[in-house]
This record gives C-alpha cells, structure tokens and sequence, in this order.
C-alpha cells in the first residue's frame, strides 16, 4: 500500500468518525424528545489490496466505511402528564397517523396527542390519530367491539343523550312491629290506594303508611321525575285470621301528579284523584321475613269513569326481565297510555321476586276481586327470589339498594385510556361510553423504517409492510395512559461513545499528518 493510499484510509476514518460524530451529537440533542429511539453507527473496513510477500499473497485494507446506522428501539422510561390523551405503549407496536392534506400514513411512538378545535384526535404536526370506532356492546370476554374500518378517530358529539328508565329495582326491609295505618274492611290490600287522592295538594297524609321511598327516573326526553313508593302494614282480621303467620303489606307506586301525562277514556289523569297512582299491589312475607310472594295492579286500558274504581285495575303486564311493569307516559304521548299500549315507555319493578315463567299464577281479573280474602292472593308463575329481596324483619325500615337504569343528558367531562387503548368518555349523568380503539402497527423490521423526522417514521422497502392491530393482543404491547414515553437515549453511554469518536478522529487524523511528513521526507531525498 502507497503512502498516499494511507493517506486516504486516513480520511475514510475521519469521514466515518464525522458521521458517528453527527450521529452522537442527533441523540444527545434528542435526549428530551417524547418517544425518540437513538442510533448507533456501525462501521465496517472496505475493500483490499493483494500484496505479494515472502510468505505468499496478502491483503492490505483501505480504510472503513459506515455499514449501518442502527436504530435502538428498546423501550423508553415513562414520564407522567395531566393530560388525559398523553398515551405511551409498553412494548412493541407504534402509533399510527394520518396526514389530512396528503392522506400520508405515518408511524409513531411519541403519544402526546390532543383534541383538536373540529374533535380530531392528533398529535403536535395536527396529524389524526387512526383506530377504530367502539360498538356499543362488548363481547362475553368483556372485551370492547370496534365497528367500521380504520379511520380518523374523531369526536363528533360531547354531550351523552338521554335515556328513559326502563327499570326500577329497590331493596327495602319493612319493620314487622309496624301498624296498619290505612284501613278499609272491604279492600284492605288497597287502604293507601283508597287514601291517595291526586287532585289534592297532598295526595296521601304522612299517618297513612308506614314506610316510603323515593327514587328519580327519567324520561325519553331526560327530564327526571320522582318516583314515590309508599308501603303499610295489612293488620285487617279478616286477612290476619287466614294468614297462618304470614305477613301482607300493601304499596302503590306513585308520581307527582302534575307529571303524569296518561288520557284514559278522553280523561287527562293529571287532573283526576287518579292523578300519579302507576301501580298498585301487595309483598307477602312468611314469619321469618322473607319475600314469599306479590302482586301488581296497572290502570286496565278497558278504563271508564271513576279510574280509582279497583274493577278498573288488572293485573299487571311483565317485561322481558320478569318483574311487573308500569308507565307514567310523562311525555303526554299518544299511544303511550298503558303498558300494552304500542308507544308505551314501560318502567319494571323489581322488589327482588322474578318471575322465570310467564304471566300470573290463579290472577283475579281486576284488583277488587281480591276483597278481603287472603286466600285470593296470587303470585308470579314461577317465583326466583334475588338475592337482596326485600325483606319483614324485626328491625327498622329502611332502603338498603335502590338503582335505575334512566339518564339526562350528560355532557363530557374527562377521558381516559386503558391498556387495550379503548377510549371512553366521561359524562356528567354518570355515563362512561366507549368512543375509540387506538390502532398499532408493528413491522417485521422495524430497522427498515424510514425516519421522517418529527417523531414520525414512515415504511420503506425494507420494513415490510405494516401489521395492524389491537394494544395488549398478540405481539402489540400495551397502552399507559396520562404517560408519555421518553426518549431512550442513555447519556453516561452517549458521553463514553463522544470520547471514543473524538480519539478514533484523532487518530485517524494522525495518519493522515504522519503520511504527509512520509512524503514530505520522500520529496526531501532529491536535494
């Protein structure tokens, strides 16, 4: 090998130094960037030349060129944030976003992303964020539905619509030591039913039942409306004498009656004494205190007259769900009158008694039919007593579980990530909807990516093509939420590397001034 050979292997390892310099410099700047992957520069020696020596043929080498620039992918330290769409994936997989001007997919690991002013989800270039659409349902595994195709993920609506309660469930214990304090010898399962008066400012004295509830339901439009259970002891003789220990209490379901907006018979009920009764009924319990059996009257839709007359209360409808059902129809619908009426809002009582078969068992064809006779009392088909029925024990009584299904409108009020990425919004009625499912990609090679700049990386030839999928499934890591990834650039490695480089300059630049003075000494031989 010439002098002036050495001299370019000199320079081929200044090159590849500067290269690994500009290389070390790109990390340590990037030390504080949100998902950065540093790089390390490889090098390898090039070609040879062939030498005849006393031993044979050998090679002599021609200085080193950059083989590789490899990216470090290893995972990053997590760094805590406020904000609720700051997200960072614990494992493999990176982020995919869209380019709304140029439709350019991209991929990334820096996760601090934002709503922007038209409810695309993006990150800090206003690049979308993709995944998929959340179905309402889920599957039997708990797991949360995507609906539709990959997609721009967009939030189109803030507020939560209403819904109308469609379900009632209330867990009571009735003190058996109460009184009976409606009474009416003919009708003693309806007393309170007798006393409540709808068109009177007070509909029913406070010295008239023993026990009452109330719960908020809601109608279609989400307009909440207090629901008032009222229940009392049956004490009557004629009852107790055929109970055999058995207790009875009767209860009516109420609303306010300026709210109820059924027409019966071209009668608006709101102004009738009728005005708020929904439902009516009795609860037996045996001499321990345990539901045993029930019954459930609704305003018949055959009503004329007097919609207090007992003949004009049947035997109530039951849902899917097998509790009995009412309505108040606080709407005013049409239609919507009585609970096998079409347009019908129908709301179940549950008390803790199902009924696993269908209908009644020996029903009387209207609540008078039941007079004063115990015996007259029916029952669900197949009563399934729940666990928290309603209760008669020996203590006082409370509601200890009450619950319906209805809601107004509720408008968004934070956001949050699981590690499945699925996107759900909080609502101030309460509801939490899933909205979205972030979408990873991962790549055969993700060496092959091309760095795009921005934190973004876009695929190449040599990447493969993207495989997209869900977080926390196969090969794809998972999802931290309110965390960003930091870069993972290792300062103390960076710093020892600095060193390195700097000395591999020096040194090659030694040769090339060494070579120089060799030549210089050549030259010198012809004075």
């Amino acid at each position: 090998m010439s002098i002036s050979g050495s001299m370019y292997a000199g320079i081929s390892g200044l090159t590849v130094h500067s290269q690994a310099m500009s290389v070390i410099g790109n990390n340590l700047a990037n030390s504080s960037t949100i998902g950065y992957k540093s790089a390390t520069t490889q090098f390898e020696d090039v070609f040879y030349s062939t030498v005849s020596t006393a031993n044979g043929l050998n090679q002599v080498g021609h200085g080193a060129t950059v083989s590789s620039i490899y990216q470090n992918f290893a995972q990053g330290s997590y760094e805590s944030s406020t904000s609720d769409t700051a997200v960072a994936i614990g494992g493999n997989g990176f982020f995919m976003v869209n380019n709304p001007t140029t439709g350019s997919r991209y991929y990334t690991r820096a996760g601090n992303f934002e709503f922007d002013q038209y409810g695309y989800l993006v990150d800090a270039h206003g690049y979308r964020v993709q995944g998929w659409k959340a179905a309402e349902k889920t599957s039997s595994a708990g797991v949360v539905q995507t609906q539709g195709a990959l997609t721009d993920l967009r939030l189109t609506s803030y507020q939560s619509p209403p819904s109308a309660t469609s379900k009632i469930s209330l867990s009571v214990n009735l003190d058996k030591t109460d009184d009976d304090n409606s009474t009416n010898t003919a009708n003693p399962f309806f007393a309170m039913f007798s006393e409540w008066d709808g068109s009177d400012d007070t509909p029913i004295g406070d010295s008239k039942y023993a026990y009452q509830t109330t719960i908020t339901v809601y109608d279609e439009a989400g307009t909440g409306h207090e629901l008032t259970v009222y229940f009392d002891r049956v004490s009557d003789p004629a009852v107790t004498s055929q109970a055999g220990g058995y207790q009875v209490w009767e209860y009516i379901v109420t609303c306010d009656p300026t709210s109820d907006g059924r027409t019966v018979d071209g009668q608006k009920v709101g102004t009738t004494s009728a005005a708020g009764l929904l439902m009516a009924g009795t609860i037996t319990f045996n001499s321990s205190g345990i539901m045993q059996g029930m019954t459930a009257f609704t305003l018949g839709d055959g009503a004329t007259g007097d919609l207090k007359d007992l003949n004009s209360w049947t035997p109530a409808e039951f849902s899917d769900n097998g509790y009995p059902v009412f309505t108040a129809n606080f709407s005013g619908s049409p239609n919507a009158n009585f609970t096998t009426d079409a347009n019908a809002k129908t709301i179940e009582l549950n008390l803790g008694l199902q009924n696993d078969g269908t209908g009644w068992n020996g029903a009387t064809a209207n609540a008078a039919a039941l007079g004063n006779d115990f015996t007259s009392l029916f029952n669900v088909a197949q009563p399934d007593l729940q666990a928290g029925a309603s209760t008669a024990y020996d203590s006082a009584s409370s509601t200890y579980d009450q619950n319906q299904n209805g809601y107004a409108t509720g408008y968004l009020q934070g956001i949050s990530v699981d590690r499945d990425g699925v996107v759900s919004g909080q609502y101030s009625n309460g509801r939490i909807i899933n909205l979205f499912v972030l979408a990873l990609a991962d790549f055969n090679n993700p060496q092959g990516l091309i760095l795009q700049g921005g934190n973004l990386y876009s695929e190449g030839s040599d990447s493969g093509s993207a495989r997209i999928g869900r977080a926390n499934t196969s090969s794809y890591g998972s999802i931290s939420a309110n965390t960003l990834e930091q870069s993972n650039v290792d300062m103390s490695t960076e710093m020892v590397r600095l060193i390195t480089t700097q000395r591999g300059y020096q040194a090659n630049s030694k040769v090339i001034t060494t070579a120089d003075t060799m030549l210089q000494e050549a030259i010198n031989l012809k004075r």
